[in-house]
């Protein structure tokens, strides 16, 4: 069953990598329409959708249909693909806000433009310049998410059915992104803030939002299973942000895409940061703030904070916290309220969500 429901999720993962390269072409040959001197932003855009990413959110919108027990339509991929381009938006601009150097190996969108600025010679400042192009980036990619979803070919009632949530969802995120900043700016950490944050910057747009839009899509859902798809979603959706969290300062550069400890070096508050706290001794804490969020935070001083991480036991508690959340989540996808034809593809989704390395 496992291999069939990875060969299920790799056929729609197809599906909407097609949908994408399709939307995005009709775009850039609009932007070039208005000028040639947009080319640049209709490639950087192309580029950063179609030459990585995992679509979970397309494929736990897939999932979320699937257990309504209804059959995938060809608009129904191209409301799933809209996620990605809203996904788009979300990284470009918390790389922005991060000052991340790069995202996927490659540079981030606003350090891209600052090198074009500077490779062009153009008049101005090139940082200046890369800022503004990823915040008017970012704000394309949400334009284009909903632009996609519009034009998928549904009908008004079943277009109106789902807004709803898709209005929710990027409203959630965005108050998410909002904790996020302002937590960086508290004098004290907190388990139960980190928590929400991470909850509502990425649990939620990720898994428990698309699950629903899914399900709404196939018409045939009811409140009692969008109540379960969210006993699934929300443990899972906080259980792979942890995972993002771990990642952010054990990870391997080579896999991630990002530099090690970039978590530490941008000072992230995040669950594992709050978690280390909460163990630490005065004279650990006094420790970490010579690091901690140091912009040029080396290698010695990123291994420092690790080995605080490991000895006062947050990675370790950050880990169990993943499992029991996954095995929460699990629990709950054997609802007889979810078709069965569902729970393979969620049981496969949700080792990919928590079980990555990058």
């Amino acid at each position: 069953m496992s291999t069939q429901a990875k060969a299920l999720l790799q056929e729609i993962r197809e599906s909407v990598e097609i949908e994408l390269a399709e939307f995005l072409h009709l775009q850039s040959d609009f932007l070039t329409q208005i000028s040639p001197d947009l080319a640049p932003v209709s490639q950087s855009l192309s580029s950063f959708l179609l030459d990585s990413g995992k679509r979970l959110r397309p494929l736990f919108a897939y999932s979320g249909y699937v257990s309504t027990g209804a059959e995938v339509t060809a608009p129904d991929i191209k409301a799933f693909a809209s996620l990605e381009l809203l996904q788009a938006c979300a990284l470009i601009h918390d790389d922005l806000m991060d000052g991340s150097d790069t995202r996927r190996g490659k540079p981030s969108i606003h350090r891209h433009f600052e090198s074009i600025h500077v490779q062009d010679e153009l008049e101005g400042f090139a940082p200046a310049y890369g800022l503004a192009a990823a915040v008017l980036l970012g704000d394309l990619a949400l334009v284009w998410s909903n632009q996609l979803l519009n034009t998928a070919g549904f009908k008004s009632e079943k277009l109106q059915s789902v807004l709803p949530i898709y209005d929710e969802m990027r409203s959630e995120l965005m108050a998410g992104q909002f904790l996020d900043i302002h937590e960086q700016t508290q004098k004290t950490t907190d388990l139960d803030r980190s928590i929400k944050i991470a909850r509502y910057k990425s649990g939620k747009y990720t898994i428990e939002r698309p699950l629903h839009i899914g399900a709404v899509l196939s018409g045939k859902h009811t409140p009692q299973l969008l109540k379960q798809l969210s006993e699934f979603g929300l443990p899972l959706g906080e259980a792979f942000q942890y995972r993002d969290d771990l990642l952010g300062t054990f990870g391997d550069p080579a896999l991630t895409g990002k530099p090690a400890g970039d978590d530490l070096r941008e000072g992230k508050r995040t669950v594992l940061i709050a978690l280390t706290d909460l163990a630490c001794t005065e004279s650990m804490r006094k420790e970490s703030r010579k690091y901690f969020g140091a912009p040029d935070l080396d290698e010695k001083g990123v291994a420092i904070l690790q080995e605080m991480i490991v000895s006062t036991g947050a990675k370790e508690k950050l880990e169990s916290m993943i499992e029991k959340l996954t095995q929460e989540a699990l629990l709950a996808a054997e609802s007889e309220l979810i078709d069965e034809k569902a729970y393979p593809l969620l049981l496969e989704l949700a080792k990919i969500a928590t079980k990555r390395s990058t």
